[in-house]
């Protein structure tokens, strides 16, 4: 049996009235579509952001139960944090669409997903608060009654940023003349870093800083002054790094003098172009790192740099020349006068770096690299044997980090030693029956005819495993040859390497270094040559938190 319908009227208005009761109920039946669609498309992302965050959690507690397995694990964390960063940003954009009703203005209360949020931490005390306050209700927004007393408040805090502001600091000096000589009196002029100079200290510190820590060249540093309504030209701003470095230099030698001091440092050069005519030459700019703290050492950490034109040898016997400890570097050829028998004041003892012995053997296992190429994949299974008793020993050394160097010895002498010795009768037994042309042939040679720098970490609790110390001194700069591309004069090679020593060395000892800069600018010149120990970064920083107990 049909079903009746309501009869449709007969008159335009009412047909007008209907199509569009009909059209809103449409419009509202959308609506409430996209938003459940914005809802399930938030749940899904926030379940893809929880298994992106279940993955990377899963991989660092093995990481730290087992150690790592392999170059290729870091890789893969880090792509992991990556993909996790992705998710995350994927998620809350869809959650907030899901809010906003997918961008038709209906708000649409979302249901709380069960990927979890990172909880909120307090704003920086030390930052000051502006307090703006909402003007509150007159009258009760229930009954309308006009009789209302404040219960309390509610504080919302949003973290905001004020662009720098710049000013000018007019240092007066009153001059006064004698009634009875007639000769004029005046305060004498404060000191200034640079003759006739118009920058000040924290000015100063801060093209230092984006110079040779951000790796800023001074012409776009200048440009983004102009944009900013400073005009500070290319050549004021080179007039006042040459300045600086001339007036820092001192501590730059006291950072030498500390670092070559030590028992045992760390070193390694990187290239640098250097302009020439017509063409650039590759320059070398070399690192010396003293840092005690793995084995408990109470002297501060520091960097030295220095800058040649070559890698030839004697630039390093050059820069050691009265150094008679423990270096620790990779297998260049150049070393090898600091080693011998017969130098004066007397041989330095080689300490190999176990990382780039371990990377020869990745390099030969490392199936992921293989597959981008074109060549077929063939993983060499002693390398694999290799990088794993190789691993075996890094594992003990992260847990004898930063012990007393006799502690280490002592450890390294029970569990260290046998997986060495092992490592070693493996090492040789495998080498026999290889061709001395085959790859994993080299790299095996590279660790056995090298075997007493090797092992010389075994007597020595003292002794690193690597010499990533100062590889991680030259990274920031392998990343900036990028941005400033050349060095433009061997002065200019130099006076970076200056800038270096005085920049790593305050980072190595958690200080801020344009502040700690900018305060020793302000403060040199009043300083007794006998007492610039007093500004070393190490120094500053103890004299700063000793004046804050103080107070």
């Amino acid at each position: 049996m049909p079903v009746a319908s309501d009869p449709l009227p007969n008159d335009i208005e009412s047909l007008k009235r209907l199509l569009v009761q009909r059209e809103r109920e449409l419009a509202a039946e959308r609506a409430a579509r996209a938003a459940e669609a914005a809802k399930a498309a938030a749940a899904l992302t926030g379940a893809e952001a929880i298994i992106a965050h279940l993955r990377l959690s899963v991989e660092k507690l093995r990481r730290e139960l087992h150690g790592s397995r392999s170059e290729r694990g870091h890789k893969l964390l880090d792509q992991l944090e990556l993909e996790l960063e992705e998710r995350e940003a994927t998620a809350t954009q869809d959650a907030t669409a899901a809010l906003l009703g997918a961008g038709d203005g209906v708000q649409t209360v979302v249901p709380a997903h069960t990927r979890r949020q990172p909880v909120r931490k307090s704003l920086p005390a030390h930052l000051p608060r502006e307090r703006v306050v909402l003007p509150g209700p007159t009258s009760c927004t229930c009954c309308g009654s006009h009789r209302l007393s404040k219960l309390g408040e509610d504080i919302t805090e949003t973290l905001e940023v004020i662009p720098r502001q710049w000013k000018v600091v007019q240092t007066v000096r009153e001059r006064f003349t004698c009634r009875d000589c007639e000769k004029i009196s005046q305060t004498p002029a404060p000191f200034h870093v640079i003759p006739r100079g118009r920058a000040g200290p924290s000015l100063l510190a801060m093209i230092l800083y984006a110079k040779f820590a951000l790796h800023q060249p001074l012409n776009r540093q200048s440009e983004g002054y102009a944009r900013e309504g400073i005009d500070l030209p290319l050549s004021t701003l080179a007039d006042d790094v040459g300045a600086c470095a001339a007036v820092l230099q001192p501590l730059v030698e006291l950072i030498r003098t500390h670092v070559l001091a030590g028992d045992r440092i760390h070193g390694d050069d990187t290239p640098v172009p250097l302009l020439a005519k017509r063409k650039t030459v590759q320059a070398r700019l070399w690192t010396y790192v003293r840092d005690d703290r793995p084995f408990g050492g109470g002297d501060p950490p520091a960097a030295f740099y220095a800058f040649s034109r070559d890698r030839a040898g004697i630039r390093p016997e050059g820069h050691l020349v009265d150094y008679g400890g423990i270096l620790q570097a990779d297998a260049y050829a150049g070393f090898n006068r600091l080693y011998a028998a017969d130098r004066t004041p007397g041989p330095i003892a080689e300490a190999a770096c176990w990382s780039h012995a371990r990377r020869k053997f990745f390099v030969l296992a490392d199936i992921a690299a293989k597959a981008r190429g074109t060549t077929p994949i063939v993983v060499s299974p002693v390398a694999l044997e290799a990088i794993g008793r190789i691993d075996a020993i890094f594992a003990i050394e992260r847990e004898i980090n930063g012990q007393s160097a006799e502690a280490r010895l002592a450890r390294r002498q029970a569990d260290s030693a046998p997986l060495v010795a092992e490592l070693e009768s493996w090492m040789s037994a495998e080498r026999a029956k290889l061709s001395r042309h085959a790859e994993i042939a080299k790299a095996m040679d590279y660790m056995l005819k090298r075997r007493t720098a090797f092992t010389r970490f075994l007597a020595d609790g003292r002794i690193c495993l690597t010499n990533n110390a100062a590889e991680r001194a030259l990274r920031g700069i392998a990343l900036g040859r990028k941005a400033w591309l050349f060095a433009g004069s061997e002065r200019g090679g130099e006076r970076a390497a200056a800038m270096y020593t005085l920049i790593h060395s305050a980072k190595l000892n958690d200080i801020d270094p344009q502040a700690w800069l900018a305060d020793v600018l302000n403060r040199i010149a009043d300083h007794r040559l006998s007492d610039l120990d007093a500004l070393l970064p190490w120094n500053w920083a103890a004299a700063r938190e000793g004046r804050k107990l103080a107070a």
